[in-house]
């Protein structure tokens, strides 16, 4: 990149139609390009992205109704742009398409059949709900199966086959990784033991160094690999089941040998962009097909432009379109309507529905609509609508009264075999039978089933034409009975063919909580026959049952007593997925809303799971996201790269490495002003919060000097009261005193942190591989400032983007609080004192510190505990370093260098003495 000598290179982009075009040479550089990203301040859910430059439309091609126009009905509202800088480097570029890749032909060279080395460095989502893969020779459809590297959700995956037909793998769990990684897999075919071993590695980068992902995996006997006909691919098409990388590939190796001969070595990162293939290292010929591209781009902002408004000045001559673009999040934001229950969202999507009424209506309503196309609208009548609001899963629900009736016909079924389904909730077991539902049956001797419920038990009986009783049982556990009422809980009412012209006719129900199945079943000799209506009439033995969600399928079950009904498409939707992470929730939301959205992850530790969140209550989708987000802790932000959403979750946040280093003495890298800020804006000591539909726990900092204890010794109550979608009771307490900690850390916020990258632009790259949440450090603060490194996370930034000139202004907040315990750490698992002073006084050049722990254990002395030395502690602000200690009682003795901070003065006797570094339990 020549820039700052030659002007900055900043691209343009519009998607005209489905093509992304240049307009590059029609944005005016009288005006600067802006950019806003992530928020102001440390809000959970940062603001829409913004981005503002001016097009050149003397010619009207940017007048979305100008027929004369080029684009003349291909651009108007949320046309997609982008802008984009060059980067250091080249990379391929991959969209997950089966059409997009690059390949060589196959050679005898590539049809490794002994021990195998596969590299592969990528950004990616590498924590993706899909099987994704990055390089390998396989066919699935042919049984040209030879070796395939992939990713799986949460694991990396190693395929080879022996003779191209049936498939071998290896798999470990991924740790967590940064965005750019590189990942290795190692099959030794014959590891002398009889046996073959499969190790799996990741690295910063394929330059190492290498560390072992979990330990090696071996097999009980000898292997080989199928020296078949597949091409290479970086992110092959024809794997069945897996799709290939959504992502950037950066370079790649195959080894014949582990550590062997390279023989493909696909490396981009010198390539020209727009190469359409290239030749490796290893002689291998590369193409590329689809959306696959070498480029070096580095995009800055991908919005939607929402308004074109033309303007012109008084002569004419000059005309322009002020663009004010924004993220995905400002469209998601607005007007939308809150997405249905997650019954009313999932059901429909079922095989074999034939019927379906989700009963969700208003008060006023006297019959239930159906959301399947020809379906006539269920009669309820004598019920209070609307009446209960407690089921997860489901807006409000009617309550039965006395009398009440239900009436629904079904559809003709092509099918014989049938399962009724729907939830209910009834208080207590009536003490006579009495009939819950009645399911009608066409074509078969049984033209009824017939559910009942008594303190006797829970009877399902068959019935002819003639309303006789067939076949009946009744079922009287105490714990089916127990769980029958009282709960939210799922009825199903099915048949299967039991063999010999028999019918298994079944009940079962399942409380949505708990989820634990009771059966009750009769198999009569009749046929299946197929759902005709669905009826229930109630008295006052029912008043007060809720009941929803009415559905009718042609799908049988096995025909074995105590089976499940074939179709569950009600599990996890009927308590709205509570107890599902908040991730997990991100993600099933993108998937279910794929035409509005787009998300990917960034998981900081794949071994913990996301806060478990309660159930998912109708809203609409970007408040869903940002609840999720809330809960857990993280923050969500836009993608810059594309239309689309990033979660980066709360433990990514946890002992980041640097991601920008800045010295205050190095020319130009922090450009004035550098303002420390003092203030209470995010100060928070006394934090409540609720688990929404249950309990509050309440945590309060009452000593130290941000307490909530009155001038001097605290700075009054600053309190907060939250209400969060949580999965238990148990997870109030823990968020409220880890918002409170948040909340009470003493240290000065940085709110803005400027980089001039005009004048140093050896930053760039550095820069550029930021994004939202990333830490910063600037070393050599000015005097006056406290001293040592000044620690932050940037949480948004504004960017200006002009000819000669680039800069960015960071919003940032202390990185401090985020830093927390690990386990056997040698500087993050040291606990600190209760309660230590010294124990006389010093001065500014004395090297023995003597000091008197007032509460809790002593320190360690250095001859029980030598491993545990050196380790620094602060005394009044000045930072020392404790390289011995004598003493086993609550009197010891320290020798300290001094000075560690650059910060050496006198201290006076009973001045407090605490861990410079102390540990920090993670929530």
């Amino acid at each position: 990149m020549a820039f700052p000598t030659t002007p900055l290179d900043v691209r343009t982009e519009l998607q005209i139609g489905s093509t992304w075009t240049d307009v590059t040479s029609d944005t005016y550089t009288r005006s600067p390009i802006t950019i806003d990203r992530g928020s102001a301040d440390e809000a959970t859910t940062p603001d829409p992205s913004k981005c503002s430059l001016v097009l050149n439309n003397r010619s009207g091609k940017y007048s979305p109704r100008n027929p004369l126009s080029p684009y003349y009905g291909l651009i108007g509202r949320n046309t997609p742009v982008r802008v984009s800088v060059p980067g250091p480097e080249s990379y391929l570029t991959l969209d997950g398409a089966t059409t997009s890749y690059a390949r060589t032909p196959d050679v005898a060279a590539l049809d490794i059949v002994g021990d195998l080395d596969l590299r592969v460095e990528a950004t990616a989502d590498w924590t993706a709900p899909v099987s994704q893969s990055l390089i390998g020779k396989w066919i699935s459809t042919t049984n040209q199966r030879s070796y395939l590297l992939r990713l799986e959700p949460g694991l990396l995956t190693l395929n080879w086959s022996v003779a191209g037909s049936a498939s071998l793998f290896a798999s470990q769990p991924l740790p967590a990784l940064p965005r750019r990684a590189a990942l290795r897999a190692t099959l030794d075919v014959n590891n002398g033991a009889g046996g073959y071993t499969v190790a799996m590695y990741w690295a910063p980068s394929m330059d190492g160094p290498w560390t072992m992902i979990g330990s090696p995996l071996i097999g009980a006997a000898v292997t080989s690999v199928f020296a078949g006909s597949a091409p290479l691919e970086v992110a092959p098409i024809a794997a069945t089941g897996v799709v290939p990388l959504d992502g950037r590939v950066h370079r790649a190796e195959v080894r014949s040998g582990i550590g062997g001969t390279v023989v493909a070595s696909p490396d981009v990162r010198a390539l020209t962009p727009g190469l359409s293939g290239f030749t490796d290292s290893a002689g291998r010929v590369w193409t590329l097909a689809g959306a696959a591209a070498i480029s070096n781009r580095q995009y800055r902002f991908t919005g939607e432009v929402s308004s074109w408004p033309s303007r012109w000045d008084v002569s004419g001559k000059d005309v322009w379109v002020p663009i004010e673009a924004a993220g995905l999040s400002r469209r998601l934001g607005q007007g939308q309507k809150g997405l249905e229950s997650t019954l009313r969202r999932r059901i429909p999507s079922a095989t074999g529905l034939l019927a379906y009424w989700p009963m969700e209506e208003g008060q006023g309503a006297t019959q239930a609509f159906s959301p399947i196309w020809g379906t006539k609208p269920l009669q309820l009548t004598g019920a209070d609508w609307a009446a209960d609001d407690s089921l997860g899963g489901s807006s409000a629900l009617p309550t039965v009264q006395n009398p009440s009736s239900l009436k629904a016909r079904v559809r003709s079924a092509g099918t014989v075999g049938w399962q009724v389904e729907l939830v209910y909730k009834l208080g207590a077991l009536p003490a006579a039978q009495t009939e819950l539902l009645r399911v009608q049956v066409n074509g078969a001797a049984m033209r009824t089933a017939v559910i009942y419920a008594s303190t006797a038990g829970i009877k399902i009986e068959a019935r002819d034409d003639d309303d006789a009783v067939i076949l009946s049982t009744t079922y009287n556990d105490p714990a089916a009975l127990a769980a029958f009422v009282g709960t939210w809980n799922r009825l199903a009412i099915y048949t299967g063919d039991a063999g010999g012209g028999r019918t298994m006719l079944q009940a079962t129900w399942r409380d949505v909580t708990t989820n634990v199945r009771f059966y009750v079943s009769v198999n009569p000799i009749t046929a299946q026959g197929t759902v005709a209506g669905v009826t229930g009439n109630w008295g006052s033995a029912a008043s007060g049952m809720g009941i929803g969600h009415l559905a009718v399928f042609s799908t049988p079950g096995t025909g074995v007593a105590g089976s499940p009904p074939a179709t569950t498409i009600f599990e996890g939707a009927d308590d709205g997925f509570a107890g599902e992470t908040a991730l997990d929730r991100m993600r099933r939301l993108a998937t279910e809303e794929a035409a509005q959205v787009r998300l990917s992850a960034a998981d900081g530790d794949t071994t913990r799971s996301t806060e478990l969140m309660g159930a998912q209550r109708p809203g609409p989708l970007l408040s869903l996201l940002e609840e999720a987000a809330d809960t857990d802790g993280g923050i969500l932000y836009e993608n810059r790269d594309r239309l689309a959403l990033i979660y980066r979750d709360r433990s990514s946040l946890y002992n980041q490495p640097v991601a920008l280093a800045l010295d205050y003495t190095a020319k130009g890298e922090v450009p004035p002003p550098l303002e420390p800020t003092e203030d209470d804006q995010k100060l928070r000591n006394d934090v409540t919060v609720t688990r929404s539909g249950g309990s509050a726990a309440r945590v309060v900092q009452d000593t130290g000097p941000l307490s909530v204890a009155a001038p001097p010794n605290g700075v009054g109550i600053y309190d907060e009261a939250l209400t969060l979608s949580l999965a238990t009771d148990d997870q109030p307490e823990q968020i409220a005193a880890w918002r409170m900690h948040l909340g009470t850390w003493d240290e000065a916020r940085y709110p803005t942190i400027a980089v001039w990258l005009h004048a140093a632009p050896h930053l760039i790259p550095a820069v550029l591989a930021m994004d939202i949440g990333d830490r910063l450090t600037i070393a050599h603060p000015p005097a006056w400032l406290p001293p040592g490194l000044i620690d932050q996370h940037m949480r948004g930034y504004s960017e200006v983007l002009g000819q000669f000139e680039w800069f960015i202004t960071m919003n940032c907040a202390p990185a401090g609080p985020w830093s927390v315990g690990v386990l056997e750490d040698p500087l993050l698992s040291r606990a600190d004192t209760a309660g230590t002073v010294l124990n006389g006084s010093m001065t500014s050049s004395t090297s023995v510190c003597n000091v008197n722990t007032t509460v809790g254990p002593r320190w360690v002395d250095s001859a029980t505990y030598p491993a545990e030395f050196p380790f620094d502690i602060r005394v009044d602000g000045e930072v020392m370093r404790v390289t011995s200690c004598t003493g086993t009682a609550a009197s010891q003795s320290f020798n300290v260098t001094r000075g560690i901070n650059g910060i050496t003065k006198a201290h006076a006797s009973g001045t407090d003495v605490r861990l410079a570094t102390p540990t920090i339990a993670a929530l």
